[in-house]
């Protein structure tokens, strides 16, 4: 269909059959085709259709196929903002990965502008003087703001960034990397899939959230609290992680 030309084609479905349109999508990024799919259910946060839905690998293994722009927004706003970029987004394949669960409208600075998206990562919430950075993608970027509010009530002050897309932001220039992620400072991500990749971004001595093995089957707020994806669970872990001798051991 992109090929004829007149159209912009877009596929939907749940994350984890990504697997039976891998091939196309591989294609699409290899002949630089503006092809678009917005794919849901991706973590598991879509709760009782257990491992065999649960997409904890595919993240990991879109973001690793070149040309291909992966985009995960963290609620309406930045949704809205990765269509639009999708849609400009025109020498290849743009995949959106949304939840299944409703998420909160987030609270961003005045000076946030949607345009932002293009960079692949921006501060959220700044923070000074703060001992570490919360890196964090969709559904877990209003968990890292939470586990921040619980860590700051504990003196531990954190800034919160949004990375929707970890390859766009390190594709840009050192002044916007060093802006949003400061050299030297204490880095945790926090992504329910793979943490595989995620060392790029927090370096040798950051702390890795994530998940890598096969989920449950339950309600997804129960596989939440099983799974340390919490505001309480993730500041505990911090907070251990922060007082351990050698935090770059922690994972």
């Amino acid at each position: 269909m992109t090929l004829h030309g007149g159209i912009i084609p877009y596929s939907g479905t749940f994350l984890v059959f990504s697997d039976y349109c891998r091939p196309s999508i591989r294609l699409a990024a290899l002949m630089g085709e503006r092809v678009i799919h917005v794919m849901t259910h991706d973590s598991i946060g879509l709760g009782e259709d257990g491992p065999t839905h649960q997409p904890v690998e595919h993240l990991a293994a879109l973001r690793a196929i070149p040309n291909l722009l992966v985009i995960r927004p963290a609620d309406g706003l930045e949704t809205a903002a990765a269509w639009g970029l999708a849609l400009e987004h025109r020498d290849g394949p743009t995949l959106l990965a949304l939840t299944r669960q409703n998420l909160p409208a987030l609270e961003r600075p005045a000076s946030f502008d949607a345009r932002t998206l293009r960079r692949g990562g921006y501060v959220l919430r700044e923070a000074s003087n703060a001992a570490l950075t919360f890196v964090a993608t969709g559904s877990e970027v209003s968990l890292a703001v939470g586990a921040a509010d619980t860590l700051a009530a504990a003196g531990h002050t954190a800034r919160v960034v949004s990375m929707p897309a970890p390859d766009l932001f390190l594709a840009q220039d050192r002044a916007w990397r060093d802006a949003v992620l400061p050299p030297g400072g204490r880095r945790v991500s926090i992504e329910a899939a793979s943490p595989m990749s995620w060392r790029r971004i927090v370096g040798d001595a950051g702390l890795i959230i994530g998940i890598d093995h096969f989920g449950e089957s339950a309600p997804y707020q129960a596989l939440a609290e099983h799974f340390g994806f919490t505001p309480d669970a993730v500041a505990k872990r911090v907070t251990e992680w922060l007082a351990s001798a050698s935090p770059g051991a922690a994972r």
